[in-house]
C-alpha cells in the first residue's frame, strides 16, 4: 500500500490505531465500511495507507472518504478517521489485514479484520419454483392519470372562449353598456308616513325623551312641508312655517300649530308633556299629512327602475381589451401545450 502523508510538528507521545467494519457479514453486491481510527498528539507526523482499488483479493474498494480531524483535550491530541467502502461479488471468508500508519516515521498497526461473504440462496431442489421473465403488463390509466389532461383541456376551451369574445368585442368596437338601478323615490307623504311609523314604534323616546321625541317628529313635518308646499321649512322657524301655510291651507295649520307650539315648549323651555298630549300631537301629524297629500295620479307614467348607460370605448379602453385577448390567448396556448405533452407522455 502507498502512504499519504500528514505533516505536524514533531513530538513523542502516545498513538493507538484502531480499525473497524460496519458489518461482518454480506451478501453479494452489498456494500459495508471500515474505518480506520488513529489517536494521537497534537504535535505528531502522520501518514495514511493510501488504498488502491482492492483490500485483498475478491474485496473492491469503491470510495475512500476524505480524512476527517477531531479536536480533543483543547487541542492537545487529534482523532483522524478515514472511512473506506468495499463491497465483494464472490462468496468466501476474507481475511483483511491490518492497517499500517506511520507517525514521526514508526510504523503502528490497527488488528485485522475479517468478512464473511454469502451467496443468494437458491432453491436448487425445486426447480419448477423458478419461472422466466415475464411479460409486458398493461398497466390501466386511473383518475389521477387523466385529471391533469382533463383540467388543460377545461382551461383550454374556457381561456380559447374568453379571448375569443374580446376579439369579437375589440373588432365590433361596441360600446360599454352600463345598467344602473335606480330606487324609486316615494312620493312626500308616504315618505312622511313610514318615518312616523318609526317614531311611533319608539315607545321609550315617547315615554322618557319627549325632546328627542318632538325633534325628530317636527324634523319629519318640516321635510314633507319642504317636498310638498316647495318652500324650505328647514330653515324657518315654527311661526314663519305656521304663517307660509295660511298662505296654502288654512284648514289643516290649525291642528299643526298646536303641534309645532307644544314641540317649541319641550325643546326650549324644558316642558313635559303628558303622554296623551304626544299621541295627539302624533294623530295631528297624521292628519295634517292625510289633509295635504297630493294623490298619484295612477294614469302618469311611472319612473324606471334601470337606466342604460352608453359609453364609447376609450383608447385606453381598446389597449386594455388588446392586453386582455394577449394574456388570454396566451394563456390557452399553455393549456394547449401541457395537454399535448400529457398525452405523449400517457399514450406513446
Amino acid at each position: 500500500m502507498l502512504l499519504l502523508w500528514i505533516s505536524v510538528p514533531s513530538a513523542r507521545a502516545q498513538v493507538s490505531v484502531e480499525a473497524t467494519i460496519d458489518s461482518l457479514q454480506l451478501l453479494i453486491g452489498e456494500q459495508t465500511k471500515v474505518r480506520l481510527q488513529v489517536s494521537m498528539d497534537a504535535n505528531q507526523k502522520l501518514r495514511l495507507p493510501v488504498v488502491a482499488d482492492t483490500l485483498v483479493r475478491g474485496v473492491e474498494v469503491l470510495d475512500v472518504a476524505k480524512p476527517d480531524t477531531q479536536l480533543l483535550n483543547d487541542n492537545k491530541r487529534w482523532l483522524i478517521s478515514q472511512e473506506y467502502t468495499i463491497t465483494s461479488f464472490d462468496s468466501a471468508l476474507y481475511y483483511l489485514p491490518p492497517f499500517e500508519v506511520l507517525v514521526n516515521d514508526q510504523s503502528y498497526r490497527s488488528e485485522a479484520l475479517a468478512l464473511k461473504v454469502y451467496s443468494v440462496p437458491v432453491d436448487t431442489l425445486h426447480p419448477d419454483q423458478f419461472f422466466g421473465p415475464k411479460g409486458v403488463q398493461e398497466v390501466p390509466l386511473t383518475w389521477d392519470d387523466v385529471a391533469p389532461l382533463v383540467y388543460a383541456l377545461l382551461l383550454m376551451i374556457i381561456l380559447g372562449g374568453v379571448s375569443v369574445f374580446f376579439v369579437i368585442r375589440y373588432r365590433n368596437n361596441k360600446p360599454i353598456i352600463k345598467i344602473i338601478r335606480v330606487e324609486p323615490k316615494l312620493p312626500p307623504h308616504q315618505l312622511a308616513m313610514k318615518k312616523i311609523e318609526e317614531i311611533k314604534a319608539d315607545k321609550m323616546a315617547r315615554a322618557n325623551d319627549p325632546k328627542k321625541y318632538y325633534t325628530e317628529l317636527t324634523e319629519v313635518i318640516r321635510m314633507y312641508i319642504r317636498e310638498r308646499f316647495g318652500f324650505n321649512a328647514m330653515e324657518m322657524t315654527s311661526a314663519e312655517i305656521i304663517e307660509r301655510l295660511l298662505q296654502e291651507d288654512k284648514e289643516s295649520v290649525k291642528d299643526l300649530r298646536t303641534l309645532f307650539e307644544t314641540a317649541d315648549l319641550v325643546k326650549f323651555a324644558k316642558h313635559a308633556p303628558l303622554m296623551n298630549e304626544n299621541d295627539m300631537n302624533l294623530v295631528n301629524a297624521v292628519d295634517f299629512i292625510n289633509q295635504t297629500k297630493v294623490e298619484e295620479d295612477p294614469n302618469a307614467k311611472k319612473e324606471p327602475t334601470e337606466i342604460k348607460v352608453e359609453e364609447k370605448r376609450s383608447k385606453q379602453g381598446r389597449i386594455v381589451l388588446l392586453a386582455s385577448i394577449a394574456v388570454t390567448g396566451l394563456a390557452a396556448v399553455v393549456a394547449l401545450y401541457v395537454a399535448v405533452r400529457h398525452i405523449i407522455d400517457l399514450f406513446f
